[in-house]
């Protein structure tokens, strides 16, 4: 059995519901307020705002992806510091219940992450991060584990950059698969400093704008930015377009794919977890061993992983909470509405 690690953090999720959170949409005043997108999510100052619902659940980019490779039959671990407070223990016990073997047990006199996740009826929110112990992660923390993975997901966070670069260079001696997904942390570095972590990448997964950052390249220019990935980065390269999809180069050819049509849009919390993660395990689901070079990826192998990606993603949206919706292998192969998703290719 493939052996993956996600690599990361994990929270303690608070999402509160209410008719009475509203998104106000202004950009001629809020810009100038310190909103940059013009838009905020508002409730009335002062008194009591009445929810309808309150949900304890477990967050974080990590412990998401590692929920998706448990529940699609792979042995998984999750490399993820753990409060000691009745949170940690709450997400260790919750990852254990879903078949993820968590690297560290919850730390004595330290407080688990968390976020409250306003949401709002439409499925959009507002998230307020409390970063505790994800913070501690040290060189010594290394030591926990020997990183024997074959296949590694990446939501680094905070994590320091020296720290990361000792992560990836352990998994790559131990002849990892590496994927990731950056954060904007690690998104505002740049490609030049970023460029060692880049070179030991096998995958990388980001939405279009941040890969048009990434690369320098224009918003528009698709092939441009591909054809800059071939060069940082040495595997595969995926970005996601919202509502138009997604598409994957394997430095050849470019897959391009739409959407599975949501039920509801109940809650966009973890969707980006989803789709990176169910892509990783749809590469690896039909495989028995661990392959390292991008064109030793069948067609097949990277269609499967856009249309498990692309359900995973749609159906935790139409539930609420970050992994509330993820995917099991049997609902995944069983369910009609997965069979088929419309894939086209061209070549770069």
């Amino acid at each position: 059995m493939i052996k993956v690690v996600t690599i990361g953090t994990a929270s303690r999720d608070i999402v509160v519901s209410s008719d009475l959170f509203r998104v106000v949409d202004d950009p001629a005043h809020l810009i100038k307020l310190g909103f940059p997108t013009g838009e905020a999510q508002c409730f009335a100052l002062g008194g009591k705002t009445e929810v309808q619902d309150l949900l304890f659940t477990l967050g974080g980019d990590a412990a998401n992806a590692a929920v998706t490779f448990a529940r699609q039959g792979f042995k998984t671990s999750a490399f993820v510091k753990l409060g000691g407070d009745q949170n940690g223990r709450d997400i260790f016990g919750i990852l254990v219940k879903e078949g993820v073997k968590p690297v560290f047990k919850p730390e004595k006199r330290t407080k688990m992450d968390a976020s409250v996740i306003l949401l709002s009826p439409t499925g959009e929110r507002t998230i307020l991060v409390f970063r505790g112990v994800s913070r501690n992660l040290t060189n010594r923390d290394l030591q926990a584990s020997d990183f024997s993975f074959d296949v590694a997901y990446i939501a680094p966070g905070h994590i320091p950059f020296p720290i990361l670069s000792a992560i990836i260079s352990r998994l790559r001696k131990k002849g990892a698969f590496i994927a990731m997904n950056p954060s904007g942390f690690y998104l505002k570095m740049g490609a030049v400093k970023l460029g060692s972590i880049l070179r030991n990448l096998d995958l990388i997964i980001l939405n279009r704008e941040e890969g048009a950052v990434l690369t320098g390249k224009k918003y528009e220019d698709e092939k441009g930015i591909f054809e800059r990935f071939d060069t940082l980065v040495r595997g595969l390269a995926v970005m996601t377009d919202g509502p138009k999809g997604v598409m994957v180069s394997d430095g050849r050819i470019i897959y391009k794919a739409g959407i599975y049509r949501e039920k509801r849009v109940a809650d966009r919390t973890g969707a980006g977890d989803a789709f990176g993660s169910g892509f990783v395990a749809g590469l690896f689901q039909s495989l028995r061993r661990v392959v390292f070079k991008k064109r030793q990826f069948k067609p097949d192998d990277l269609r499967r992983a856009i249309r498990l990606g692309s359900a995973n993603a749609t159906s935790n949206v139409e539930q609420v909470g970050a992994q509330s919706g993820i995917l099991t292998k049997r609902e995944f192969e069983d369910q009609q509405r997965w069979k088929n998703l419309l894939i086209k290719t061209y070549s770069i």
